[in-house]
């Protein structure tokens, strides 16, 4: 049998030599995914409290309507990847672990202020904790992804 340029039939698949850092394979995948539903998530259930109990908690569904905005962006960022991409999702995690700390040292601080529920509430933990462990991952793997790229632009001394 003949071998194919990448070595015997059967083998692993060669990595391409000119890959570009790419938010979206691997753990980044699972991070796309995530993001993408916690916006739907949290936008459907923002949407349903802001049109049918909007004068019992305007705070806490107006803040899950923002936190919905964010997870739009990290996912939208996540997804496009690149440096621009890379930006973008930056810039939501962060905003979305301030929110998730600031909200959640609030909501246990002062639960008067929140009748009813954030997606950040008490740390996410009417999600499982996961809006708080998300940004934290979503951060970790986009610097690896940026370490990435600027080895690849300059070489190992680049990052």
């Amino acid at each position: 049998m003949a071998d194919t340029p990448g070595g015997a039939l059967g083998g692993p698949a060669p990595e391409p030599t000119d890959a570009v850092p790419d938010t979206t394979r691997g753990p980044g995948r699972v991070l796309v995914a995530l993001y993408g539903v916690f916006a739907l998530a949290a936008g459907a259930r923002a949407a349903v409290q802001l049109a049918t109990q909007f004068d019992e908690a305007p705070l806490a569904y107006l803040l899950s309507a923002f936190a919905a905005v964010v997870y739009v962006l990290a996912t939208i960022g996540l997804a496009r990847g690149g440096s621009g991409g890379r930006r973008t999702a930056v810039l939501a995690c962060s905003v979305e672990l301030a929110g998730v700390v600031v909200v959640g040292t609030l909501s246990l601080a002062d639960p008067a202020a929140f009748p009813d529920d954030t997606v950040w509430s008490g740390y996410g933990s009417g999600y499982g904790f996961v809006p708080l462990l998300l940004p934290v991952l979503g951060l970790l793997w986009l610097r690896h992804q940026s370490q990435v790229a600027a080895e690849q632009d300059g070489g190992p001394s680049a990052g």
